[in-house]
């Protein structure tokens, strides 16, 4: 997190460090022409669909999991454990429908319990299931009251800030980073940036692992040049998210 500017919001200066306000410019208006294809105009729960089930599939190998459940995973106890969890966090925020986009508007810190439920169910015990770790819930509120009008900046500012802050966070120690991907999934479909979940940053986080890592560590260290490189590789992954949806749309467009 960073200092508040002369208005109090603790966000804005991010919106003026190198690059941010440009790739996020960029980032909005490659979102609004996915939206706008023709194909999603009014078969975007089908394009949807495909979307959440690609951002899963590339969620679960950032977090160590596979592409794709083997051949041999004839029952669901067979099935990889991370994958699943994906499937599941991705399967709640399909189309930007569900019941926990309202749930994140009002109470932010149980839609993130609830999605780290979702992504973790054959990981630990129940008992454990949307339980942050000792020492973390400070830091967890702060996210929450950011989310609930704790600042104005662009979607694509919070989106990054709210997945970065739970990548260095790890408040669960397992499936953190689904639970981080899957909260800014939520943050852009909340917001507006992407009502229908149609863009898929996963992809572009998973081929540009090493960058991505790199730009957590580099978020984690609160300088002023590793916020930029994180914000902006966020920015660029929803453009080329966004750049994935109109690909899915025109392959359905048929």
């Amino acid at each position: 997190m960073t200092g508040a500017d002369s208005d109090g919001d603790p966000l804005a200066p991010l919106t003026v460090l190198p690059g941010v306000a440009e790739a996020g410019d960029e980032a909005r208006g490659a979102l609004g022409r996915a939206h706008r294809h023709r194909t999603n105009l009014r078969g975007w729960p089908k394009t949807a669909a495909e979307a959440a089930v690609r951002a899963a599939r590339a969620s679960s190998v950032l977090d160590g999991g596979p592409l794709q459940f083997s051949d041999d995973s004839s029952n669901d106890g067979d099935r990889d454990p991370i994958l699943a969890g994906a499937l599941r966090v991705a399967e709640s925020l399909e189309g930007g429908e569900g019941a926990l986009v309202g749930v994140w508007r009002r109470a932010p810190l149980q839609a993130i319990a609830r999605l780290h439920a979702l992504a973790a169910a054959d990981l630990v015990g129940d008992d454990a299931l949307g339980r942050p770790r000792d020492g973390t819930g400070r830091r967890l509120e702060l996210l929450a009251e950011l989310a609930t009008g704790g600042t104005r900046v662009p979607a694509t500012v919070l989106a990054a800030v709210a997945h970065g802050e739970l990548l260095t966070l790890a408040p669960f120690g397992v499936a953190d980073g689904v639970v981080a991907r899957g909260v800014s999934r939520l943050i852009t479909i909340a917001s507006g940036l992407d009502p229908h979940g149609l863009g898929v940053p996963e992809i572009h986080w998973m081929r540009r692992s090493g960058d991505y890592q790199a730009a957590a560590r580099g978020f984690a260290s609160g300088t002023r040049e590793g916020l930029a490189a994180w914000l902006v590789l966020s920015a660029e992954a929803l453009h080329a998210g966004a750049r994935e949806a109109l690909s899915i749309a025109a392959s359905m467009s048929g």
